[in-house]
């Protein structure tokens, strides 16, 4: 979906990531994540929010502290991968709360907006609502959302359609896992199964 240049631009930034994110085969094999240290251990990802939830409501970063979160940044008006990407990990998510029903509590899943002109609070609201009851929508303006989306390093980009004010988003796709204090763990396989998704989900809570 990205065009080439973003796509490369942003596989050289993740590379060290990406190259992290198959711990040894031994610790795989034996399923012990208190031996196998996160795949995003240490990195640059993340930081401090303050933008607008789908209620009009201001919602922060430290809102959060002691809790597992699940963040995805897309767009509403997305035609095709983001409504996709954010069914499977819901449903990853819920499977994983079905088996452990205690999860409910220690995990808020949150859907950033990259596409603020759009994706007001009421927008968001009827969007979230569809994927999970307690999955989070934030939108800010548009500096608000260019500043949180370059600490979590997504990439986004206007595609506007000749002759038409319609437009499309061409942006970066990550399922990031955060821990209880907005420290970068993982990232979901979105594009997996939910019971992948629950199982990564699972290895690493504590």
């Amino acid at each position: 979906m990205m065009n080439k240049f973003l796509s490369v631009f942003f596989a050289a930034l993740l590379l060290p990531l990406l190259a992290a994110c198959n711990p040894a085969s031994s610790d795989q094999e034996s399923g012990d994540s208190a031996q196998a240290e996160a795949p995003l251990a240490g990195a640059k990802i993340g930081g401090g929010f303050t933008l607008t939830n789908q209620d009009g409501g201001k919602t922060s970063d430290t809102d959060f502290a002691g809790q597992y979160r699940i963040i995805y940044f897309g767009y509403s008006y997305c035609p095709d991968v983001c409504p996709v990407d954010l069914q499977r990990l819901m449903q990853g998510l819920a499977l994983a709360e079905k088996n452990d029903p205690s999860l409910a509590k220690k995990i808020q899943p949150i859907f950033i907006t990259i596409d603020p002109e759009r994706d007001r609070p009421e927008q968001l609201k009827q969007y979230v609502s569809a994927f999970h009851p307690r999955l989070i929508g934030l939108t800010g303006t548009p500096d608000e959302i260019a500043e949180v989306a370059k600490k979590y390093l997504i990439i986004y980009n206007k595609r506007e359609t000749e002759g038409s004010s319609e437009y499309l988003l061409d942006h970066s796709r990550q399922g990031y896992f955060f821990g209880p204090q907005g420290e970068p763990i993982a990232l979901l396989p979105f594009d997996g199964t939910p019971q992948e998704i629950a199982d990564e989900i699972k290895r690493w809570m504590q």
